[in-house]
């Protein structure tokens, strides 16, 4: 009878060690893991929290939530680096091309020059300085925005314009009609405006638009079944001057980032798109606290 017992209590011991061993290991992969995403810039990483004793579950949800906070860090600071170099960039060519602007007018309006062979070569100097001088004054635009008026706003309301704006696009939205976002309506709806605008450009017929709750974040997808954005262009879609466009000034979508981090949010291009989309931009927002 004893002996019994003492099997039991052994193979009792034996299994928590195994237990505990395997526990371990799982551990060890998910430091891994989360390791190898830093590595590799993915702070959008979240590791599941189910099956886990309460204090690792807490110590992992603050560690989902440092990959949040380092990523909104490091945009933030990339946005602030951008802006000083713009500043400088702006008044340092809209100081050479003023007086470039305002010497050839003044030659093109001279009886000397008109009819002749210059004409034509110093109104092509005119026109460039005036093209440079508006293309600067866009970026100038870029670091003056003004500070956002945050409010709570049902989403659905924000999403509502689209549709009536943009007719011939197919639009599946898809949001809980009591969901809630701290915002500036402004600047959400001029976001909102200038992904869709994008998106036709890239070719796009179909947009998307759905929203989930996390436990301290409003989640909200933006997808578009134009063309998909390059591989090499990926990392580069968020710098002010980067365009894939001939006609584009690469502020679009830098300036919709800002706003996003003006209201205290995120925006990034998801690793993979939503089916049956081509494209998906991720906006975060915190989420309001009760």
């Amino acid at each position: 009878m004893m002996m019994l017992v003492y099997i039991i209590i052994g193979v009792g011991c034996l299994a928590l060690v195994v237990a505990f061993i395997r526990h371990q290991q799982k551990l060890s992969l998910r430091a891994r893991l989360m390791q190898e995403a830093i590595r590799n810039r993915d702070f959008m990483f979240r590791l599941s929290t189910k099956g886990l004793p309460p204090g690792e579950r807490d110590m992992q949800e603050a560690l989902n939530q440092l990959g949040n906070t380092i990523r909104q860090q490091i945009n933030q600071n990339e946005v602030e680096a951008w802006e000083r170099l713009t500043r400088v960039l702006t008044h340092e060519i809209m100081n050479a091309t003023a007086p470039i602007a305002s010497i050839s007018q003044s030659l093109l309006q001279r009886n000397d020059v008109k009819g002749t062979a210059l004409e034509e070569g110093i109104h092509a100097i005119y026109t460039t300085s005036l093209h440079l001088n508006n293309f600067v004054d866009s970026y100038r635009k870029f670091s003056q925005l003004q500070k956002p008026v945050l409010k709570d706003y049902l989403l659905t309301d924000l999403t509502s314009p689209l549709p009536p704006l943009y007719p011939t696009v197919n639009w599946q939205i898809s949001i809980a009609p009591h969901l809630l976002v701290h915002a500036d309506s402004s600047m959400m709806q001029q976001i909102l405006i200038n992904l869709t605008k994008n998106a036709i450009e890239a070719g796009a017929s179909s947009m998307g638009i759905t929203a989930r709750e996390t436990d301290n974040a409003v989640i909200i997808s933006v997808s578009n079944n134009g063309q998909p954005i390059a591989a090499d262009a990926r990392c580069s879609i968020f710098v002010p001057f980067f365009t894939t466009k001939r006609t584009g000034n690469g502020i679009g979508l830098s300036l919709c980032r800002r706003m996003m981090i003006q209201q205290n949010g995120s925006l990034e291009l998801a690793e993979r798109p939503l089916s049956p989309f081509h494209t998906t931009f991720i906006l975060t927002l915190a989420k309001i606290e009760n």
